[in-house]
């Protein structure tokens, strides 16, 4: 029988295993070294450690940076823009703004889609979707077969005003199929039907040059999997927070941009939630960088302004997640101003921490903690010693610096860390309208653990979850995750000039198909929900906020008044008396997966010993003979008092003084500050 759920995570250096029994309960993990020629043989790989039977497997679910990794590399497959006459040049021009904005001399990086073959046919829709100029049929015919002979491997087609009506893309897209049958196609009324063109434009263009890559990239693991006895669909994490079946992946490939990061997120938010804490901070702390989400009532901040590369934004919906160079590698500087800094420079898995030993002399974050002694001597369970003296004398150079002693040189790097890390968080929150005392935080990653309480000490956060496996919980977070889509439709008008009849029916339209396409891909009907939100803003403006629709709309002034709501906890400010204005309906669209309940533990009563004994340094005080638990041995019930360590095969967990830690009966280590 099918009883087995396995989820995979690959990462830079690992690739995550978690595998879920839905009989017992029962999570366990394995890791394998990650391939990055080929992702799949590190997966194959880690499957094969794992010794899990296939044909068992009853859901396979995937978290993936293919996506990612070739648009940062850029090594995508040759692919071409037709647009509109006098607009090739559209994604090109940009928004003329810049991510650093006082750098005049930095350039921004070229188009995905050069200009050469960015092509142009006649065509004109005006600002209400009416035809001036129909499209040329023969114009369009000669750009085909240009392609054609250029062999592209894939093609974007961005006319301007096709969110309005997108007649003309639709017929370009069956000429080009007349011409290439083989060669996938993204039409910008239906990748992105949004008014402002750049967005639309690049959006399309971004689904169009990663569409070959990860369409073959699927084909080829689910063959892989097939070949292994596996006999359902493949499901891959999107950036939404959903997955997507093989079928959807080919339409709509630029969603699995930004794939990887947001099962961290999914998985925060749901440990948060089986500890009682509807409002959650998740902190994931690896090797190199920090990614920092947010879940709100039960619910995580999604965002429709984000990239990959700045410039080229992609406007499918996205957990928002802000991501800072702060991990276990970043290394500790001092700037010319005499300022200790820390990151976003990484000495990264190789050469990695000076106690590594692979030959780095700079301090890292890890060097401090081994100083510290918060750090053991090894670590994955063995497998990699740290050698604490060549820690001691990368953080020495520090302290010579800065006339301190050595372990104030640690302390001070960890801080600098921690204060970056903070500072992450409060844009998160306090700069969205949240209060971080409001929330717990998740504190997971390899890193996670060692940092997350003096995080959460210096926003006021009152307690700190670390879940039973923090390396792998990204690839737990797979495992939690139900199939979705979004839909999104242009309306742009004022709340004055519309009627509840009007928008009721344009979201019945956009359901009706929400529910053909879940359908298509085997979602039963009493699992499908369809959740609403219209993007609003005042008259005049043109940044908009989100705001959930929860039912059937009976009248315009539920919705107006839920915006100024929306909008005065945002920006601690409202004004009722200025008209505001609908700019797009929304839908999310989702197909529930049964979620297997992760096993309880009942209280023992026993209270295991510690494993060992060391000097851990705390507040520049050292505190001898703390004591160091070995997670395992952790039973259900059982408390902790700082200062204490806690180390486990994928992370170390640091309780500093005036903190107490508690195990639940998911094994969680529920850590309350005190004051």
């Amino acid at each position: 029988m099918e009883s087995i759920r396995v989820a995979v995570d690959v990462g830079g250096t690992f690739t995550d295993i978690c595998i879920l029994d839905e009989e017992t309960g029962q999570i366990r993990v394995e890791k394998a070294s990650s391939t990055p020629s080929d992702p799949i043989e590190g997966i194959m790989n880690g499957i094969s450690n794992a010794g899990i039977d296939l044909s068992k497997v009853a859901l396979f679910s995937h978290g993936t940076t293919v996506a990612t990794n070739a648009l940062i590399t850029r090594r995508l497959p040759r692919t071409a823009m037709i647009c509109s006459q006098g607009y090739r040049d559209v994604v090109e021009i940009r928004r003329g703004n810049r991510n650093e904005l006082w750098d005049a001399y930095k350039d921004m990086p070229g188009s995905y889609i050069p200009r050469r073959d960015r092509l142009t046919v006649p065509e004109r829709i005006d600002f209400e979707g009416k035809v001036l100029t129909p499209l040329d049929d023969k114009a369009a015919r000669d750009v085909a077969r240009i392609l054609k002979r250029r062999g592209v491997k894939a093609v974007a087609v961005c006319f301007i005003n096709a969110y309005l009506n997108g007649s003309h893309e639709r017929r370009m897209r069956e000429i080009l199929k007349e011409v290439m049958p083989d060669v996938p196609v993204s039409i910008s009324s239906e990748v992105m039907a949004e008014i402002f063109e750049h967005e639309r434009f690049s959006t399309t263009m971004v689904n169009a040059v990663s569409s070959p890559v990860v369409v073959d990239y699927v084909d080829r693991l689910g063959e892989k999997l097939a070949e292994g006895g596996y006999k359902r669909d493949l499901l891959l994490l999107h950036s939404g927070g959903g997955v997507m079946t093989p079928a959807s992946v080919r339409d709509f490939s630029a969603r699995l941009a930004g794939s990887g990061i947001a099962a961290g997120a999914i998985a925060s938010r749901h440990i948060a939630g089986l500890c009682g804490y509807e409002n959650a901070i998740g902190l994931d702390m690896g090797g190199t960088s920090t990614d920092i989400s947010m879940a709100y009532k039960g619910e995580l901040r999604v965002t429709n302004d984000w990239f990959i590369e700045f410039g080229y934004p992609i406007r499918f919906p996205a957990i928002e997640i802000v991501t800072i160079g702060a991990g276990g590698g970043s290394l500790a500087w001092t700037d010319p101003a005499g300022s200790l800094k820390n990151g976003p420079q990484s000495a990264g898995a190789d050469p990695g921490p000076a106690c590594y030993g692979n030959g780095n002399m700079q301090a890292t974050n890890t060097d401090a903690n081994v100083v510290l002694g918060r750090q053991g001597p090894t670590l994955a369970g063995g497998k990699i010693t740290l050698k604490a003296e060549l820690a001691a004398e990368a953080v020495a150079a520090v302290a010579k610096d800065h006339d301190l002693t050595v372990p104030e040189a640690a302390e001070a790097i960890v801080k600098v860390a921690n204060a970056n890390m903070a500072d992450a968080v409060r844009i998160i929150s306090i700069g969205r309208g949240y209060d971080p005392r409001d929330f717990a935080l998740v504190a997971f990653g390899g890193a996670g653990a060692l940092h997350g309480v003096d995080v959460a000490r210096e926003l006021s956060i009152p307690a700190v979850i670390v879940p039973p496996n923090p390396g792998v919980t990204s690839a737990l977070g797979c495992l939690l995750v139900d199939v979705q889509h979004d839909f999104k439709e242009s309306f742009l008008k004022a709340a004055r000039n519309t009627t509840p009849e009007e928008i009721e029916a344009r979201f019945k339209a956009m359901e009706t198909e929400a529910v053909m396409r879940l359908s298509h891909e085997g979602v039963d009907g009493k699992d499908i929900v369809l959740q609403r939100s219209i993007d609003m803003m005042y008259e005049g403006q043109w940044r908009t906020l989100t705001v959930p629709v929860p039912g059937s709309i009976t009248d315009i002034k539920g919705l107006t008044d839920a915006f100024h709501r929306e909008y005065e906890r945002e920006y601690a400010y409202r004004r009722d008396d200025t008209p505001v204005e609908f700019f797009n309906l929304q839908l999310k669209a989702i197909g529930v997966v049964p979620k297997a309940d992760l096993a309880v533990h009942e209280p023992t009563g026993v209270r295991p010993e510690p494993a060992s004994r060391r000097e851990v340094w705390f507040d520049n005080q050292p505190h001898a003979n703390t004591p160091i638990f070995t997670r395992e041995d952790l039973p259900a019930g059982f408390e902790i008092a700082g200062p204490a360590i806690v180390e486990q095969f994928d992370s170390t967990i640091v309780i500093p003084p005036k903190s107490v830690a508690h195990v639940d009966k998911y094994l969680n280590i529920v850590i309350k500050l005190e004051g």
